[in-house]
């Protein structure tokens, strides 16, 4: 019996910046998965470039019509390059992880990344969108715990890597991460992934 695996949220839950499509995160984590659990995992992708926590409602809907055992969400990005507010993002996010815990599904999130390492945002910007994000990435961890949620700080583990090798970890846009900088955060989100199944599906 197949892990059904599920992946919402925006352009970098969605893997744009990468050529191939054996290096989509989605496609990595569900074959580590498989690896690590030793059962087949049948991936689906619901995330939308651009999306921000606005946009998680109906990608929640299609999701819990017919629930998967576990699901990622990646989503803040958008959320603060349209400055949507740190309390609203929270709130909407957590809103549609409980939906998904209560239709059984497992939820791994990888909160806001740091966006103080995308180069191309000019200061004062950059430090700006660096507060606002590290702001954002702390409120979603504390509404996605209180929602029965697993929170990845994906901006306190990954962003000195992504600053130090900022030619290898982002893609020819500059802005979405590369292969490499995809395979960074598929590494953090792996074991947390592999957790939740063990929790959620095991027992079934």
């Amino acid at each position: 019996m197949a892990v059904r695996f599920a992946v919402l949220g925006d352009s970098m839950a969605a893997g744009l910046g990468v050529d191939d499509p054996a290096e989509l995160p989605g496609v990595v984590l569900a074959t580590g998965l498989a690896d690590e659990l030793g059962t087949p995992v049948r991936l689906e992708t619901f995330a939308v470039p651009g999306a921000t926590s606005r946009d998680l409602a109906s990608q929640v809907d299609r999701v819990v019509a017919e629930p998967p055992d576990v699901a990622l969400v990646i989503i803040g990005g958008n959320d603060v390059t349209t400055r949507l507010s740190v309390a609203e993002s929270a709130v909407l996010l957590g809103a549609q992880v409980r939906r998904l815990r209560e239709a059984g599904v497992g939820v791994v999130v990888g909160t806001c990344p740091d966006l103080g390492t995308v180069r191309p945002i000019a200061e004062p910007l950059r430090s700006e969108a660096r507060e606002w994000s590290c702001w954002l990435a702390r409120a979603q961890r504390v509404e996605v715990e209180r929602a029965g949620g697993v929170a990845v700080a994906l901006g306190d583990l990954l962003a000195a890597e992504f600053h130090a090798r900022a030619a290898d970890y982002f893609s020819r846009d500059r802005f979405h991460p590369s292969a490499a900088g995809y395979e960074a955060a598929t590494s953090v989100l792996l074991a947390p992934l592999c957790g939740v199944v063990r929790h959620e599906w095991w027992p079934r």
